[in-house]
């Protein structure tokens, strides 16, 4: 029972709500456009430092901070786009894992520990002077002190930011669907299926597809945000995993669907809690012979489920086979 009340806490989590906001950006990337991109960690880091460092270093207000996270991640998008947008698939997607990659080894660099912190990343800690949150507790209307809702519990900060969070989820949703009604969405979905056949009418690819890159990274900006908020920052949690977990939650709910990221982040953290708490019962149990990284087998267990859910249903939970025709060609 422990257990299962443990996963379902996650369906409501802060975390799940950022992993399905980017989700969400990666899906307007490959999803709908059709663009392998690899580097969603890298606009996911992006707006996390950038806004951090905005509040801490450069002491902005936080609606300031937040507007230089995206405006940084606009730019990372022009600067990775511009040149390579014209590059086919598998290109493109060894230059944004490089991109990504780039980010992340700035970050961690101890030239630049004064501004990031180097490999101890960022502290968000009311006490020390380093928490970049702050405004966003100050407005918090919870009252102080554990709140149950159903099986779920929280605290007053931990409510609020899943609120917060939640929100940012249904307004991109909501977002998305219009976008896909409309004749931008027709486009970059005749792109994804034949990017020839629509140049031919006189559309500007590679416009269409900058503008889907600029606004699913701004996505991942907003959520690598919403993903630091109740914690610290830290290089290690923008690796190329991140970008390969997102991939994860995007097939199981299915890609080009509106709901999909959001349904795939939660089946995604449910699994993963649940897992992890089987795996620790069974190494108290001695079940795996004190292996030391018994916990890294959840991970197994999702790549299991995502095997079985590309045999059985590739198209993901909520996709469409005839939406997905472009990947038979």
């Amino acid at each position: 029972m422990d257990i299962l009340l443990t996963s379902l806490q996650q369906i409501l989590s802060p975390v799940t709500a950022a992993y399905a906001l980017a989700a969400i950006g990666l899906n307007l990337h490959f999803g709908f456009t059709g663009l392998l991109n690899f580097g969603q960690a890298g606009f996911l880091a992006i707006g996390a430092y950038g806004f951090a460092i905005a509040v801490l270093s450069l002491h902005l207000p936080t609606i300031v901070a937040l507007l230089v996270a995206i405006a940084l991640a606009v730019g990372f998008a022009l600067l990775i786009g511009i040149p390579t947008l014209r590059l086919r698939a598998d290109y493109l997607a060894i230059v944004t894992i490089a991109a990504a990659e780039i980010i992340r080894f700035t970050v961690n660099s101890s030239v630049l520990a004064g501004i990031t912190g180097g490999a101890q990343g960022i502290n968000n800690n009311e006490t020390m002077g380093t928490s970049y949150s702050l405004d966003f507790k100050a407005i918090n209307p919870f009252p102080e002190g554990r709140i149950d809702l159903g099986p779920w519990v929280f605290t007053s900060t931990q409510l609020w930011i899943a609120t917060l969070t939640w929100i940012a989820v249904a307004v991109a949703s909501l977002l998305v669907w219009l976008l896909m009604r409309s004749p931008w969405g027709l486009t970059v979905k005749g792109i994804r299926e034949d990017e020839d056949a629509l140049r031919s009418l006189g559309k500007n690819v590679n416009l269409y597809k900058m503008q889907s890159l600029v606004l699913g990274g701004v996505l991942g900006a907003i959520a690598g945000i919403m993903l630091v908020l109740p914690a610290a920052i830290s290089p290690g949690d923008f690796n190329s995993r991140l970008t390969f977990n997102l991939f994860t939650i995007l097939l199981l709910g299915g890609a080009a669907t509106v709901l999909g990221p959001v349904l795939g982040a939660i089946v995604f953290w449910v699994v993963l809690q649940a897992s992890d708490q089987l795996i620790q019962l069974g190494s108290r149990h001695g079940w795996f012979g004190g292996l030391a990284d018994a916990s890294q087998l959840r991970f197994t267990v999702v790549g299991i489920v995502l095997v079985l859910l590309i045999v059985f249903r590739p198209q993901g939970i909520l996709g469409n086979r005839k939406e997905l025709a472009f990947d038979d060609k």
